[in-house]
């Protein structure tokens, strides 16, 4: 399994940006991915996460009504549309797999098997 992510940047307060992670590997259909990030000096948190099947999604309170997370299912590709954003969503993003866990698990950053690289998006003031 991979997971290459990508979209991040610098962009202003208020404003957006779309964060993509493309999952090659095998079929993720029953498998659950997620968004999560780590600030500089921060542990890692999670932020969105989506069910590849069926498309239940859970947010962190922080992120709910200013972030989406989609999935495009035949281009294996998940999607985080960052709207609204402020200086503290400054951190680097990772996308994260793994086969399906329970709903309550899947803010939990242990329960993820896979990552990718991460990619860094800078909210200026």
């Amino acid at each position: 399994v991979q997971l290459q992510a990508s979209g991040g940047g610098l962009v202003q307060a208020g404003g957006s940006l779309r964060l993509s992670c493309v999952a090659s590997g095998r079929t993720f259909r029953d498998w659950d991915m997620a968004w999560f990030r780590q600030a500089p000096g921060k542990e890692r948190e999670f932020a969105a996460a989506i069910r590849w099947s069926g498309g239940t999604t859970v947010y962190a309170d922080s992120v709910k009504g200013r972030f989406t997370i989609s999935r495009d299912g035949p281009k294996n590709i998940i999607y985080l549309q960052m709207n609204s954003l402020k200086p503290d969503d400054t951190a680097v993003y990772y996308c994260a797999t793994t086969p399906r866990v329970a709903y309550s698990a899947l803010v939990a950053l242990s329960s993820y098997d896979y990552w990718g690289q991460g990619t860094l998006v800078t909210v200026s003031c």
